[in-house]
């Protein structure tokens, strides 16, 4: 790890916004960051003098003193700034040449380079931000889908957290008439009921086991519902993916095998990210190059959250396939234009025409109530994170050993400390407790300038 990604005192700078448009911030950070600016900023007045919340308008200058670009210039003031301390952002001409010139300059006057995630990281070793809603960050900027961005959206407010506060509050309430007890351990003194504390725990045990169950979900509306397009050859598989995305994103052949490989593509459905995968068709054949895309056929089947299982009008016959509990298959028999069957719906078989149109909406109808969303209203609380669900299990865990542990009469310093373990797994979700390889690993995965 880089020394001053842990020196909250070194002043860093970066692009705080993305390359491609017609203008850029460059974002400096830290103590010395005004008297950076100052140095290659020439305004009405020096930005030291400036009150934080303002706007300066002038021109960047390098060492000789040439100008580089008029620009707009945003002052904050620790610790009333996104990291705590000293910022100010940069707005210039987003021209490659300008950028790596402001860049250049600020690092000759005394900045170095922030890394990924670094400013997101100095606002939570300020406190501005805790670690969960730290995360909510990069979540937001990943964001694809209008639900995607809803779940980050209220994690980034605090809802989460606010909601894992509450527990911990009432997890170190009984921590502490434990701990109370033993200073009383001769006089036989009970300080925390344990009716009163067996309930306490049953609640906030039924709160964790309702994050824990959102995670499924939430999972699958972060990350996106993979869906498998899979059959025969010369099944319209290549076709319906075209049809549900709306572009010609899959080549179309009447030669069986033309799809030998997978291709994917994405389309949003009701506010979800759905992602699809065109498949090889299901054959025997001695041809080891569709053979292999056959293999990375059932390796998309494996990993779907939902199978597509294709058949012609024509002979709509479904071979028998292998799938778990938790995917939902759906059977669909396409070419209906071909023949004189109905566009109905029978039983859990879907009936369209790719090529024509022809039941593509009740198709797409139907993959948007797989994913249930009316569980769910924008603002709940919703667990998408693959560590904070960990993190919810462990202290699961250590909770029903606490209730284990009023059931056999445990003295009170080890009911606290089995309580205590649960603090602690939560307060590995909000960053109470944590550790460098645990930011690490977090803010690494941050872009450069967040």
């Amino acid at each position: 790890m880089s020394l001053h990604q842990l020196d909250t005192d070194t002043t860093i700078v970066a692009p705080a916004t993305a390359s491609g448009g017609a203008m850029m911030v460059i974002r400096l950070s830290g103590r010395n960051a005004i008297d950076i600016a100052d140095r290659m900023f020439v305004g009405s007045k020096p930005l030291k003098s400036a009150k934080g919340y303002t706007l300066h308008y002038g021109d960047i200058i390098n060492e000789r003193g040439e100008t580089i670009d008029d620009v707009v210039v945003a002052l904050f003031r620790a610790p009333h700034s996104y990291t705590g301390d000293d910022t100010v952002e940069i707005t210039i001409h987003s021209s490659e040449y300008i950028t790596s010139e402001v860049l250049r300059i600020a690092i000759h006057h005394g900045a170095v380079m922030a890394l990924a995630g670094e400013f997101t990281r100095r606002a939570f070793l300020a406190g501005k931000l805790d670690l969960s809603r730290a995360e909510a960050v990069a979540d937001i900027i990943a964001s694809d889908s209008r639900w995607s961005h809803s779940i980050a959206t209220t994690q980034m407010r605090g809802a989460y957290s606010a909601k894992l506060a509450a527990l911990r509050a009432d997890l170190l309430k009984l921590c502490s008439l434990l701990e109370l007890e033993l200073d009383f351990s001769e006089e036989d003194v009970e300080f925390a009921d344990r009716t009163q504390l067996r309930t306490i725990l049953q609640n906030v045990g039924h709160e964790i086991e309702s994050l824990m169950s959102s995670f499924s979900l939430g999972n699958i509306l972060k990350n996106g519902v993979n869906v498998a397009i899979i059959g025969e050859p010369n099944v319209g598989k290549s076709t319906l993916l075209n049809a549900l995305i709306g572009d010609d994103r899959a080549m179309v052949s009447d030669v069986a095998g033309t799809t030998r490989d997978t291709i994917e593509a994405t389309t949003t459905i009701d506010g979800v990210r759905y992602r699809f995968v065109d498949t090889a068709g299901l054959r025997d054949t001695d041809d080891r190059l569709e053979q292999m895309g056959i293999d990375r056929t059932h390796r998309a089947m494996e990993r779907a959250h939902i199978i597509l299982h294709l058949t012609s009008a024509e002979s709509p016959i479904f071979q028998d396939i292998e799938h778990s509990s938790e995917q939902r298959y759906i059977r669909v028999i396409n070419k209906i234009d071909l023949t004189t069957s109905s566009d109905k719906t029978d039983g859990d078989i879907v009936k369209i025409s790719a090529k024509e149109g022809i039941g593509i909406d009740a198709l797409r109808t139907m993959l948007g109530e797989v994913v249930n969303i009316g569980t769910i209203d924008r603002g709940s609380v919703v667990v998408s994170n693959m560590r904070h669900y960990s993190a919810l299990d462990k202290a699961y865990g250590a909770l029903r050993q606490s209730l284990e542990a009023m059931d056999n009469a445990t003295p009170s310093d080890l009911l606290s400390e089995d309580i205590r373990q649960i603090l602690h797994h939560l307060g590995e979700i909000t960053g109470e407790i944590t550790t460098t390889d645990i930011l690490q690993n977090i803010f690494s995965k941050f872009c450069i300038g967040k």
